[in-house]
C-alpha cells in the first residue's frame, strides 16, 4: 500500500492525514509536509512522540474542513479510517476531504464490511463497509489491495497455515488477479483527482 500511496502522491507536497493514529503509514512519505489529524488525543500524543508528521491537529475528522481553517492541501488521505465511522459520517468525512484537497483524495479501507471490535475505547471497531462500486460511483478510481479477500480475516491477517506460503499466494494473487478486480480483493485503494 505504501508504494501505491507514494506513486499516487508523487506530485503532492502537502498532505493532510485524517485519523492518523499513532503510527500512520504516511510516515514513509519522504519529502512531503505531513499534517496528522486525529480525534483520539492519546494516539495523537504518541504520534508526536514518534515524530510521524510535521504538524498535528486534534479534531473531529468528520468535519476536518472546520478544523483546518482556510488551509488547502495538495492531498487528503484517510488510511484504514473510514470503516470506523458510520456510513453517514463516512460520506461527511469524504465531503470535507474533497473541500480541503487541491489535487487528490485517497481512501484505503477493507472491501465491504469486515468485523473488527474495539478494545478499551480505542475507536478500533468497524462500523461500516465500503464497496468498490459505490466508491467508483462517487468518482474514485479503485484498485484492489492485499490479495484475494478469501485469504484474509480480521486485521487483514492471513487465515491459513503455513502463513508464509499463503502470504506468498496472496501477493501473487494481488498482482495476477485482485489488483485489477477490486471487488475480489481484501482491501481497496481509492483515489479521486480533484479539478
Amino acid at each position: 500500500m505504501v508504494s501505491e500511496l507514494r506513486r499516487t502522491l508523487r506530485d503532492c507536497q502537502t498532505v493532510l492525514d485524517l485519523g492518523c493514529g499513532h503510527n500512520s503509514p504516511a510516515k514513509f512519505l519522504d519529502g512531503k509536509h505531513l499534517v496528522g489529524m486525529d480525534g483520539y488525543e492519546p494516539d495523537l500524543k504518541r504520534a508526536k512522540e514518534r515524530g510521524t508528521h510535521d504538524e498535528y491537529l486534534l479534531g473531529d475528522i468528520r468535519s476536518a474542513a472546520n478544523h483546518a481553517g482556510q488551509r488547502k492541501f495538495d492531498a487528503c488521505i484517510a488510511l484504514d479510517v473510514i470503516e470506523h465511522l458510520t456510513k453517514e459520517d463516512g460520506w461527511q468525512m469524504l465531503k470535507s476531504m474533497e473541500q480541503l484537497a487541491a489535487k487528490r483524495v485517497v481512501i484505503f479501507t477493507p472491501n465491504g464490511f469486515i468485523p473488527q471490535f474495539s478494545q478499551n475505547g480505542d475507536l478500533q471497531q468497524h462500523l461500516s463497509g465500503w464497496e468498490p462500486t459505490e466508491m467508483e460511483q462517487a468518482g474514485y478510481e479503485v484498485l484492489g489491495m492485499h490479495g484475494p479477500k478469501s485469504l484474509r480475516g480480521e486485521k487483514a491477517v492471513i487465515k491459513y497455515r503455513p502463513r508464509a506460503v499463503w502470504g506468498f499466494v496472496s501477493v501473487i494473487g494481488h498482482y495476477a488477479y485482485s489488483r485489477s478486480r477490486p471487488e475480489k480483493a481484501f482491501s481497496i485503494f481509492c483515489t479521486k483527482k480533484m479539478n
